[in-house]
């Protein structure tokens, strides 16, 4: 399958539907760096995520095939709200899964929308197995979070606006990553299309999966801390598409502590007047940690979503 050319074509099927979020110059953050830095504003996308794109590529991919079993899928929240909204969208029926522990402002939102939930577990892999295992022995179609052509297709769509959005192509473009679909989508069609831009993965040091089973080549299990980024905790299923996806096209990872996601969530609060969720507020401080390494250069930083609990975004203001 050639990824870049379902990207372009997810492009086409998704864009009337998705909005084509706004790319920020940072006057703060090129200051820090003595560069220019642009922050892709997936924030402000519908559902407050990046995750609408994947969720409504998938399943209107599934129409065009004619594919008619019921879809289903697990979330700790922003996909799953992008999976509500394109099944009420499509008016497909579907149903989500979740941790007992998924954020209440997320679960809430999805409830929202016309789709069946069910919990099960207490932390996302154990969710996404038992949703993938019912799929199998129900005849459902399970749509991964990360783990599907399709679903990285549409997160690759940031990819194509953001080239269409620039003067000149980006040194630098900063992700952050869970399940590895989103940096995988990205990371596709940039190679394809500007091949010289750096890809760097960001992580929560309480939640690095990724980030080490790529440096040491081979998948390795990590037992998650609780993190800011709720959006990206959790580990990968060991032969998903975004594993060879990312050792291939991720140039480095940066692993970020809870303090500094937090500085990073007040900071865009203070300088930018947004409001952000911790996952994003990992790739803002990845940059923070290293501006010397973005000197004299164009770096864009995806800002994946703004979907954060109040209790959080408390906890975060009040430290």
């Amino acid at each position: 399958m050639d990824l870049s050319n379902e990207i372009e074509q997810a492009h086409r099927r998704i864009r009337d539907e998705i909005l084509k979020t706004p790319l920020l110059y940072s006057n703060w953050l090129s200051n820090v760096c003595d560069g220019d830095v642009y922050l892709k504003m997936e924030s402000e996308q519908l559902t407050g995520s990046f995750k609408a794109r994947g969720s409504l590529n998938k399943l209107k991919w599934m129409q065009e095939n004619n594919i008619k079993k019921m879809p289903v899928t697990a979330s700790t929240g922003n996909h799953g709200l992008g999976f509500a909204r394109a099944c009420s969208l499509l008016d497909i029926k579907g149903k989500i899964f979740l941790p007992h522990n998924a954020v209440s402002s997320k679960v809430e939102a999805i409830r929202g929308y016309d789709t069946d939930i069910e919990f099960h577990g207490d932390d996302p892999y154990t969710t996404e197995k038992y949703a993938r295992q019912t799929a199998d022995d129900q005849g459902w179609v399970y749509v991964s979070p990360y783990n599907d052509p399709q679903i990285v297709a549409g997160q690759g769509t940031i990819g194509v606006e953001m080239l269409n959005q620039l003067s000149e192509k980006p040194d630098n473009i900063l992700a952050t990553v869970g399940g590895g679909g989103l940096i995988s989508g990205i990371g596709t069609y940039i190679n394809a299309e500007a091949s010289t831009t750096n890809i760097i993965g960001c992580q929560p040091e309480n939640s690095p999966e990724m980030g080490i089973s790529v440096r040491a080549g081979v998948y390795k299990e990590f037992e998650s801390k609780p993190t800011l980024s709720d959006g990206s905790a959790g580990g990968f299923e060991p032969d998903s598409i975004t594993f060879d996806l990312c050792k291939k096209l991720v140039d480095e990872f940066i692993f970020i502590s809870e303090d500094e996601i937090a500085g990073a969530i007040r900071s865009m609060i203070e300088q930018h007047s947004k409001l952000v969720e911790g996952s994003a507020g990992v790739a803002i401080a990845s940059l923070l940690k290293h501006p010397k390494q973005f000197t004299n250069q164009t770096t864009v930083i995806v800002i994946c979503g703004a979907n954060i609990s109040t209790d959080k975004l408390q906890s975060v203001l009040c430290n």
